[in-house]
């Protein structure tokens, strides 16, 4: 049996999303019917992470096992033969037999697009979310420093059950403007689910004048975030999972949280 890492990239607005589910259209159940249309074989495929319903990708990581003798640089090609034109593998390569998309990396990055119009072209209608209002790049910037390091996000969060652990570390937030365009570009190790785009929505916020900076620091600080209105979640259409990383060596990171 060898293990293979696909980096798929794909449109997501015509998915409920990556994870598989019963009578919907998802990522990770189109693959694995490509993969079975391709070789026979019924396969576990595994994503790094689990990208949300409309929401795209240009950097998710999948792998699975098979025991069939294809050459790993192979899979792309064949892949790319079955699949929708909405899903892309970008390439393809064989791991070591323990790798796991999800639990060996170590970082994630997303894209979260804004645009200041209140309608665009309809080609980047399906990746961007339409703000409609001019947007203060600066404030946007200096809340986005209290994003930074170890942090409670529950109030960036949404749909939580089961969650106990609220807190992530973010290792970057960076903000540019590109013509009409916001791109908010956010790295952590691990992300809470809605949590990018809750903070894209309170940054907005700060951005066109409804939030003061100091308003979204406090949404960080557990006694002090419950008087505040928590962010809006913007639309899934303006995010995309733009790289995971791995780092070498390759590791298991479950196995570093149970020793720490």
């Amino acid at each position: 049996m060898t293990r293979i890492k696909l980096v798929v990239e794909y449109d997501g607005t015509d998915f409920c999303g990556w994870a598989e589910q019963r009578n919907a259209r998802t990522v990770q159940g189109t693959l694995k019917d490509c993969i079975t249309r391709a070789t026979g074989e019924s396969v576990d495929i595994r994503g790094a992470s689990r990208t949300d319903s409309g929401a795209h990708s240009l950097g998710q990581i999948a792998d699975f096992e098979s025991g069939v003798s294809i050459e790993p640089k192979k899979w792309a090609a064949i892949l790319n033969r079955l699949l929708p034109i909405d899903v892309r593998i970008a390439r393809s390569e064989k791991v070591r037999a323990d790798f796991h998309s999800r639990f060996f990396a170590r970082s994630r990055t997303y894209l979260y697009r804004i645009s200041e119009w209140s309608r665009v072209q309809p080609m980047r209608s399906r990746y961007v979310f339409e703000g409609g209002h001019s947007i203060d790049i600066s404030a946007m910037r200096k809340s986005a420093e209290a994003l930074l390091g170890e942090n409670d996000f529950l109030a960036f969060a949404e749909e939580l059950q089961n969650v106990e652990n609220t807190r992530r570390n973010v290792l970057r937030c960076a903000i540019r403007k590109t013509s009409d365009e916001v791109r908010i570009e956010i790295e952590a190790t691990a992300f809470l689910r809605g949590m990018v785009r809750r903070i894209s929505g309170g940054l907005f916020e700060v951005g066109r004048g409804h939030r003061t900076v100091e308003s979204f620091g406090r949404l960080l600080d557990e006694a002090a975030r419950d008087d505040e209105q928590w962010p809006v979640v913007l639309p899934a259409r303006g995010l995309t999972l733009k790289k995971v990383y791995y780092g070498e060596p390759l590791r298991d990171l479950r196995t570093e949280l149970a020793e720490e």
